[in-house]
């Protein structure tokens, strides 16, 4: 993203900023507060993609190794109104918001129940170096009713924020599984 410092601040410079098709932006972290602006058309790439990023700002020539913090959307419009940033230091850990994905095909569905995502997201507490994009589960070995924890999660050069004994993922049973484990007592 580029972005350009604000000379003025306040409501009035922020309509004419709008007007132009720029993004009020403010940028806080280290030490000081920057105030800039950035076009629309820039916060695309950034909105619709899914994984977390993190956004080199550059300002007057001068890169910033950021993530977004806050966004505020027009309530009727939905185009971006302001924008928070956090710049980022290599020696200070972060906290980021982290999807989580599923890998292989688990006993429990092959049966009939039903994968069910209790937290598709985890708070994620790291250095930005350490960050993952993405935290993936191997559900293959899972069957009906069995469930992963955030405490079976093995968690590399990053700390799990979110409740040791909470649930990520379950299989559920379902009214086909349970038809089919009576069935096959049924024969038994």
């Amino acid at each position: 993203m580029s972005g350009s410092l604000r000379e003025n601040v306040g409501k009035k410079d922020a309509k004419a900023l709008r007007r132009e098709d720029r993004v009020p932006c403010v940028m806080y972290g280290n030490g000081e507060q920057k105030l800039f602006s950035v076009a629309q058309t820039d916060f695309n790439r950034v909105l619709f993609n899914p994984e977390p990023c993190f956004i080199h700002v550059n300002i007057d020539g001068t890169e910033h190794k950021t993530m977004l913090k806050d966004i505020d959307f027009h309530p009727v419009t939905d185009i971006v109104y302001h924008a928070d940033f956090y710049e980022m230091a290599d020696d200070k850990p972060i906290v980021m918001s982290i999807p989580v994905h599923t890998c292989g095909t688990s006993k429990g569905v092959m049966k009939g129940g039903k994968l069910v995502y209790k937290q598709k997201r985890l708070n994620i507490k790291a250095l930005p170096a350490h960050m993952p994009s993405e935290i993936m589960i191997d559900i293959t070995n899972l069957d009906i009713n069995n469930r992963v924890k955030v405490q079976d999660i093995a968690a590399e050069n990053y700390c799990i924020l979110n409740g040791s004994t909470s649930d990520v993922v379950v299989i559920n049973s379902t009214r086909a599984s349970a038809t089919a484990d009576a069935t096959a007592e049924a024969a038994e």
